[in-house]
């Protein structure tokens, strides 16, 4: 056995310790990309946290000015507002399970080799990501469905991303073969093995995709301004919404002189604070998936 002299031993352990330039680049470059998506919602928080005068008077950068909870109180003291909350906690959870069950009942059988019409249902899932009926005839679509002012028309419209579904497909495709064959030589039947063994092993890839399903369904608006009118069935988002176009319209009578500087103030505080109150909660589910994330985002990158 050759030996190893102490001295190259302290001279490996030395330069792993130092930072090369290359590293000290790409590490800046992270902090500022970092930050860009940071200070933007610290700058949000304060506000909401600041008093009228210091936010009409510009004061207010990253750190809260004569911090008050007028706007939160105002927010939770809105019985319309809480039940906009919960009722769309209940829309991104219905949405985000129905559309995880599609998005694995059809990424699974894509797979299959024997499954007849595999090249036609590929092609047809992959033109819905080029094309569309666009936004009248899905409208019409779904009035004639009489999904209209249901909580449905939230949920089944859109509720398979063609995306996401080739994103598992391609994670259940670099899985093992001999997996399978070991089932099937066992007596287990399609349904087993997905349960038993691509689902059991795609656990990273189904914790990024119901993510990526959630938050899309948490943030998304537009089809709620377009299929609800009834206000018991509009989700937080819609509301955000109402209560920003409002807060410009404020903005306008303010500069023609037609609103008190009350009213000005009052919108500049509830509308950072109703923006803080609709990205909690999805922040707060962020971290139970965190480390499924960067391994899911990668799937299908490596086939072994």
């Amino acid at each position: 056995m050759s030996k190893v002299d102490p001295s190259e031993l302290v001279y490996r352990e030395d330069k792993k310790g130092k930072w090369t330039g290359p590293q000290i680049i790409l590490s800046v470059i992270i902090i500022l990309i970092s930050l860009t998506c940071l200070l933007p919602f610290v700058n949000v928080a304060a506000i909401s946290l600041s008093s009228k005068s210091a936010i009409l008077s510009g004061k207010v950068s990253f750190w809260p000015v004569e911090m008050e909870f007028t706007a939160y109180k105002a927010i939770f003291a809105d019985p319309a507002m809480i039940r906009s909350l919960f009722f769309t906690v209940g829309i991104t959870v219905a949405y985000t399970s129905l559309a995880m069950v599609l998005t694995v009942l059809m990424a699974y059988p894509l797979t299959k080799r024997r499954l007849r019409g595999r090249k036609f249902f590929n092609f047809l899932a992959l033109f819905t990501m080029y094309f569309s009926g666009g936004t009248i005839p899905i409208y019409l679509n779904i009035k004639e469905l009489g999904l209209l002012d249901t909580p449905w028309a939230l949920i089944l419209p859109g509720m398979l991303s063609t995306y996401n579904m080739i994103i598992l497909k391609s994670f259940f495709a670099a899985l093992p073969k001999e997996l399978e064959e070991a089932a099937v030589i066992d007596g287990a039947n399609d349904f087993q093995v997905l349960l038993r063994i691509y689902l059991p092993l795609s656990m990273a890839s189904l914790a990024t995709l119901t993510l990526f399903y959630a938050v899309g369904k948490w943030n998304s608006f537009q089809d709620a301004l377009y299929y609800i009118s009834n206000k018991a069935y509009q989700p937080l988002q819609l509301k955000l919404y109402h209560i920003i176009k409002g807060s410009q319209a404020v903005d306008i009578a303010a500069m023609e002189g037609g609103t008190t500087t009350v009213a000005t103030s009052v919108s500049e505080s509830i509308e950072p604070a109703t923006i803080i109150f609709a990205t909690l909660p999805i922040l707060v589910v962020y971290p139970f998936v965190q480390r499924y994330f960067v391994k899911g985002v990668t799937i299908g990158a490596i086939k072994g």
